[in-house]
């Protein structure tokens, strides 16, 4: 009698799939520069947290419409936990020098960090929707299908509404009949709930100090991008013909809540 051969005992090195990931890193450099590694890995790192990030955003926006504000305050606490992680990696890029960097740039070819579609799929979800940037995935078909996709669901900013409506806040019928493709706008009807709220629901604004928080991380984020890119190459075109800082300085004090920056004045 045969007996069905076990499966093979779960391991750490199994359940991580740890071998298959630490063959994922291939320098292209002949011979090997010192801190291409450290270069991959880290991206390669922002790529999973960017990962992680949009699976957040999914649960937030879930925990918005369904009303669900102590839910949605862990996940703006979590969100914003790994934003400070990614910043401090910034740190650890950092140490590279221009000149190491540039022994081995020239293997980029036309590889750019302008072509992450996860980070697009990041701010369409955030409601920083800009249909241009989709030139920039062309080559990469299945992470611009992703962000496609994401230009045409509703933003985090779209089913806070949902949440703000359920807390009595009235959202004007222009807010919620504009197309989803297009970017988030400040409204002052909804600054003016908004400032209810903070007054009268002490529960409520520990969420909107989240949410602020949460978007001065991902300014501070861009902040220390943008310092980085220039320490590295200067103003310079960045890899793959990429406007390089110049262009991340054009976005680098945008919000995503607009309205809670908007209230400051009236606090």
């Amino acid at each position: 009698m045969n007996e069905t051969p076990k499966d093979p005992e779960l391991t750490y090195a199994s359940y991580l799939e740890i071998d298959r990931l630490l063959r994922l890193q291939t320098p292209r450099s002949d011979p090997v520069e010192h801190d291409e590694l450290l270069f991959i890995v880290i991206h390669q790192v922002y790529e999973l947290w960017f990962k992680v990030l949009l699976h957040e955003l999914d649960r937030a926006k879930r925990s918005f419409s369904a009303g669900e504000l102590f839910l949605a305050i862990h996940t703006l606490q979590r969100m914003r936990t790994i934003l400070k992680t990614l910043v401090g990696q910034l740190d650890i890029l950092e140490t590279m020098t221009p000149l190491s960097f540039s022994a081995f740039r020239s293997r980029l070819e036309t590889a750019s960090g302008f072509q992450s579609a996860q980070f697009r799929e990041l701010e369409f979800a955030l409601g920083h929707k800009r249909v241009e940037v989709l030139r920039e995935l062309g080559r990469h078909a299945a992470g611009a299908e992703r962000a496609r996709r994401r230009l045409h669901e509703r933003s985090l900013v779209d089913h806070f509404y949902d949440f703000l409506a359920g807390r009595g806040v009235t959202i004007p019928e222009a807010l919620r009949a504009k197309p989803v493709t297009e970017p988030t706008i400040p409204d002052e009807t909804v600054q003016r709930g908004l400032l209810g709220l903070y007054r009268t629901s002490p529960e409520v604004a520990i969420l909107l100090e989240l949410m602020t928080d949460f978007d001065e991380g991902l300014q501070e984020w861009r902040y220390r991008h943008v310092k980085l890119v220039e320490r590295t190459i200067g103003t310079r075109v960045g890899t793959g013909g990429s406007p390089g800082a110049a262009f991340l300085r054009q976005t680098l004090f945008h919000a995503v809540f607009p309205d809670l920056w908007a209230i400051r004045n009236e606090m």
